[in-house]
């Protein structure tokens, strides 16, 4: 062997171009149709084959393209228009400062497993990632001072592949890390700024890179370092890749170490939101870290840090969470037990539902999340409903409607997205502001004045560029599995622009039912080999490595689409990613999606479709249970679950021809004299008009700004002035109420009169409870009312306040309260009792409710 020396060589930009290099490394250029032709009139092949990666363009395009950009005045012009705008947008006031000027210089961080910003950035999986990458880039529309925290896989997810009977394969090439839309984060003396942390027995280095999304930067950690052993090097290699080892070597990069990594960044924030489980490990790190420094005891430093945590839960199985068998728990986390003055016993008990010493149950990463966290959330209203009655086994007296675990329905950044079609015709018809609020309803009226041939030629412009780009694909798809030259030539055939256009685009999971479609196959083939109404069918997306029933069902939808009937009218596209997407949602006529309820927590992709002028036809599961009036789209059977799942997919695989049948294709067909479908425009319009606003991104980041981040910050805030003096007294009312909480019961409660009542009168109802100890004042007694059970249990109950009267000489506290009837029928009502204290704001957390 012979020694080398390294050396990098970067691109020799000329000077009136310097502004492309900074729109390179700043992703607000994915969401700006001029930035992106800008890159595109460099070499519009070479944009294709370095997938859109705007840094990896200017390494890789000629030197004599860049010397004749530089002197094309055309180009300059646009350049000079799009900097000004770049300028503009980073410069101007925002939502969120002009809301909350005094909060303005805080920061709140948000981190997650993965984010999906840009194809050029593949360190997403699918669904969760698409959200936080979103979520995101609305923060940075909105101006809300949000830092993004994940790590950086070198491997990204994986690039799938299909052999010829269908069977999913997976590659994992690296990354050229150094053509990615990234920055090494360096200290004051120029060399990459390092965190450290223990991982096991060993200590892992990590270096930042920084990614920056218009006013907003995320901050991903990467363990492939010479410094690290080879097994810490995997750490940050493959997205989801690897053993329950490897996922909680990872879960502790991304919280114990994402955290470090904003101290050394210098900065403190002051809310932290826990997308998914994943990162729950950083509320221990931010605990360990106030022992530390601050002197305080683990219950004083973990009331300061859950008063300012936020978690969202995206799953609504108990399969979809990660979870740990102790051996393993406490081999990793070992080596922080000491440093958070807590056994292992506790740390474990913080990942059970039951904590309890020596308990064989799994460690869940979603329960440490609850746990270690005063505000959790949902995904959709639906899914909201499902997590409570999940994780009700954290309040096990606490009925299912009142879990402390509220909702946020997700939404979509909508330029990101967007059709430039589309975006020309909102700017003409909805105002050149459109963008400026996209959450706001009243903007999306004015859909209504834009011309019936105006919409539709520009979605028919859309579903021909659909066409395009599917038969590129299916070219080299075809060419990669080694096709003969007669089978490629006919990728050039397949689709018809002109035909009803049917996009499925999921991860195959067998919950997401994608051959659902396939029940009754010959059936569809009549459907599909309509010669006067033809209707084609676009499929994609990937299982996960280790799903075989997953990789079956792409199988059998591979299979299906080579039946010689088809006409070529169903096709499935390989290596589903954002760029696949994007054509995707901006060109079907209708999106469909067949989750099984209530499964599907919220989806997204059905929400893109919705301002590119698409259809949905979907189960009302997740985001289209809260969206579909009747107006926007179709609905694939009922709200009915039922006990059978066979049965279910029965009634509901037949709702799909049905509906395709007699409803969707006769609408797509029936066209006026100017051969226009007004109808379905109609219905395009009034999908428009009722989705857009609501299911926006914009909407999603406002609401859990004013729902959650707030009254986070101000809890938080709360609780660490003066010392942490707040923080202090309430894990020393907490110690103590537990403690006293033994001798308080309800001894008994009765109405004053227990016959029947009209409607609109009160009944005064009396508990005797005993206290003990605890003062009257810490304690609310409550009636508990709502109509009369079949189960025993008063589900979706009322509360009313009990007030206190009186103690009397055997040491009986006496409370009176007010039972309203506001409706006729049969009633029942229950007492309970629970502690009370101002600074607490999840009256349920902490497990002491009782009832009579």
């Amino acid at each position: 062997m012979y020694s080398i020396k390294e050396f990098k060589v970067v691109p020799a930009i000329p000077e009136p171009l310097e502004g492309l290099k900074r729109l390179a490394y700043n992703l607000w250029w994915t969401w700006n149709h001029d930035a992106i032709q800008l890159f595109q009139r460099l070499d519009r092949q070479l944009w294709e084959d370095v997938q859109h990666n705007a840094a990896m363009m200017l390494a890789a395009v000629p030197q004599h393209r860049l010397e004749r950009a530089a002197k094309d005045n055309s180009f300059l012009a646009n350049l000079a228009r799009v900097l000004d705008s770049f300028s503009e947008y980073q410069t101007a006031n925002t939502w969120f400062s002009e809301t909350f000027p005094e909060h303005a210089s805080r920061k709140l961080a948000y981190f997650s497993m993965e984010f999906g910003l840009h194809e050029s950035l593949p360190v997403y999986s699918g669904g969760l990632g698409c959200l936080a990458g979103d979520h995101m880039k609305s923060a940075s529309d909105l101006g809300v001072p949000l830092i993004g925290v994940g790590l950086l896989y070198h491997q990204g997810y994986f690039q799938q592949f299909l052999s010829k009977d269908g069977w999913q394969f997976e590659d994992y090439p690296e990354l050229e890390v150094h053509h990615l839309p990234i920055e090494l984060v360096k200290d004051d003396s120029g060399k990459p700024l390092m965190v450290s942390f223990p991982v096991g027995e060993r200590e892992v280095h990590a270096q930042i890179y920084r990614v920056n999304v218009g006013r907003a930067r995320v901050f991903m950690l990467d363990t492939v370092l010479p410094e690290n052993d080879p097994d810490d090097r995997a750490i940050t290699s493959r997205l989801y890749g690897g053993d329950q080892q490897m996922r909680i070597r990872q879960e502790i990069v991304l919280g114990f170490g994402g955290v470090r990594a904003l101290r050394a960044l210098g900065f403190e924030p002051s809310v932290f939101h826990m997308n998914e489980g994943h990162s729950a490990f950083l509320a221990l790190e931010r605990i360990g870290h106030l022992v530390e420094t601050a002197g305080l005891s683990f219950a004083q430093a973990r009331e300061a840090v859950a008063g300012s945590t936020i978690f969202t839960t995206h799953t609504p199985v108990p399969a979809g969470i990660d979870t740990f068998p102790r051996e393993l728990v406490t081999k990793y986390l070992q080596p922080f037990s000491d440093r958070l003055g807590v056994t292992m016993d506790e740390i474990v008990g913080l990942g059970q539902t039951q904590a309890q010493p020596n308990s064989q149950q799994p460690f869940s990463m979603a329960t440490l999340a609850l746990h270690l966290s005063r505000n959790s959330n949902g995904v959709s209203k639906v899914h909201g409903r499902v997590a409570r009655e999940m994780w009700q086994g954290n309040w096990p007296n606490v009925p299912v409607p009142e879990v402390p675990i509220t909702s946020v329905t997700n939404g979509v950044h909508v330029r990101s997205w967007l059709a430039p079609d589309f975006e020309r015709l909102f700017e003409r018809y909805l105002g050149p502001s459109w963008s400026a609020a996209p959450d706001d309803g009243d903007v999306w009226t004015h859909v209504n004045e834009i011309p019936d041939s105006e919409l539709w030629l520009a979605h028919e412009r859309r579903r021909e560029q659909l066409v395009v780009a599917a038969r590129a694909h299916l070219r080299k798809q075809a060419l990669k599995r080694g096709d003969s030259p007669a089978l490629v030539a006919e990728t050039e055939e397949l689709l018809n622009p002109e035909a009803l256009t049917i996009g499925f685009a999921r991860r195959f999971a067998p919950y997401k039912r994608a051959t659902l479609l396939l029940t009754d196959e010959e059936r569809l083939i009549r459907i599909l080999s309509s010669t006067d109404r033809p209707v084609q069918f676009v499929f994609a997306g990937k299982a996960h490595p280790r799903d075989n029933l997953g990789k079956e069902l792409i199988k059998r939808i591979v299979q299906f689409a080579r039946d010689e009937n088809l006409q070529s009218r169903f096709v499935f596209i390989e290596n589903y990613n954002m760029s696949i997407a994007r054509f995707l949602v901006q060109g079907v006529d209708v999106w469909m999606n067949t989750p099984t309820k209530p499964l599907e927590a919220s989806g997204t992709s059905g929400m893109k479709v919705v301002p590119n002028g698409g259809i949905n036809f979907s189960v009302l599961d997740g985001w289209w249970s809260e969206a579909y009036d009747g107006d926007n789209g179709w609905i694939i059977g009922d709200d009915r679950i039922y006990d059978s799942a066979e049965y279910q997919d029965q009634v509901e695989s037949e709702a799909i021809y049905e509906t395709l049948e007699r409803e969707i294709i006769p609408e797509f067909y029936d066209r006026s004299t100017d051969g226009l479908p007004r109808k379905w425009i109609a219905r395009m319009k009034a999908s428009m008009r009722s989705c857009t606003a609501q299911f926006s991104a914009a909407r999603m980041v406002r609401q859990y700004v004013n729902q959650l981040y707030m009254p986070a910050m101000k809890n938080g805030l709360h609780l660490t002035e003066q010392n942490y003096q707040a923080a202090k007294e309430l894990a020393e009312w907490k110690n103590r109420i537990e403690t006293q909480w033994k001798s308080v019961h309800i001894e008994s409660f009765a109405a004053d009169d227990e016959g029947e009542h009209t409607v609109g009168a009160k009944v005064k109802v009396r508990a005797l409870v005993r206290l003990g100890d605890v003062n009257p004042k810490e304690v609310a007694v409550q009636l508990y009312h709502g109509p009369k059970p079949t189960n025993g249990v008063i589900e979706d109950g009322n509360v009313v306040a009990m007030q206190f009267d009186s103690k009397n000489g055997d040491g009986l506290s006496h409370f009176t309260g007010n039972l309203p009837c506001d409706k006729s029928g049969e009633h029942a009502f229950a007492v309970r009792i629970l502690p009370k204290m101002p600074d607490v704001s999840d009256q349920f957390n902490l497990n002491l409710i009782q009832w009579a």
